[in-house]
């Protein structure tokens, strides 16, 4: 068994296991566990009332972060044409076509978001092996396939998520830094709430949002009562 080192044992002492704190109560709390020697990110873990193995079951969707992650993201898009210039006015950190793709299939991976027009995906296809594992294949749905390229660059730049379900109905996603204060995290983690309330699927039924937690890179797991949570983001 791995030795807890003193930082975690104070952490831990901090927050009760056993109970369910507010969402407010959990933000404010972030900013007590993160403690490491670095600008932690913060991260949300929601575990859904879905099967992921029934196609209509998946949750997937894309959301605009008031306060963005923190990080900016280098952004691939693979177009041809006057794309291609609108891509680069844009702010697309790497542009091109099927040099692209035999790029990525050689093993460049240096991006962390790709976008495309649709006319571009009989080639993009060819990556489903290689980007679809990491989350990072374009689709129409997560509106990384778009002919609207500039738009869609424009708003990963300025803070866009994609959440979407893992195979165990759990969703992940950081929503921020611990330096955002609780104001700007509490907005954040209220708007990707309501983002995963608006994409249940209708055939979803019972209890949707079955727990909450709130987390650091370096700090431990704070519970959040679920029902109340989403009163306090007031679903719209």
């Amino acid at each position: 068994m791995a030795k807890k080192s003193k930082r975690y044992k104070a952490l831990l002492e901090k927050v009760d296991a056993d109970r369910q704190y507010s969402l407010k109560e959990a933000v404010a709390l972030l900013g007590e566990i993160a403690t490491a020697k670095f600008d932690e990110s913060v991260e949300i873990h929601v575990r859904l009332g879905v099967d992921p193995r029934h196609a209509d079951q998946q949750v997937r969707s894309t959301v605009s972060l008031p306060h963005g992650t923190g990080v900016t993201k280098r952004v691939l898009a693979i177009a041809g044409g006057e794309k291609i210039a609108e891509a680069e006015a844009a702010g697309a950190d790497f542009v091109g076509g099927e040099d692209m793709v035999q790029k990525i299939q050689g093993g460049w991976m240096d991006f962390d978001a790709v976008v495309a027009t649709p006319d571009m995906m009989k080639l993009v296809g060819r990556l489903g092996k290689v980007l679809g594992p990491r989350g990072m294949m374009p689709s129409a749905k997560a509106n990384t396939v778009t002919s609207e390229i500039a738009d869609a660059i424009k708003e990963i730049k300025a803070g866009r998520v994609e959440f979407r379900v893992d195979k165990f109905g759990i969703i992940h996603n950081a929503v921020g830094k611990a330096s955002f204060g609780e104001e700007k995290l509490f907005d954040n983690v209220a708007t990707i709430l309501r983002a995963i309330v608006k994409a249940k699927p209708s055939v979803a039924k019972g209890q949707y949002i079955r727990n909450l937690t709130l987390s650091t890179t370096m700090g431990v797991a704070i519970p959040v009562d679920a029902l109340s949570a989403q009163k306090e983001i007031v679903i719209q």
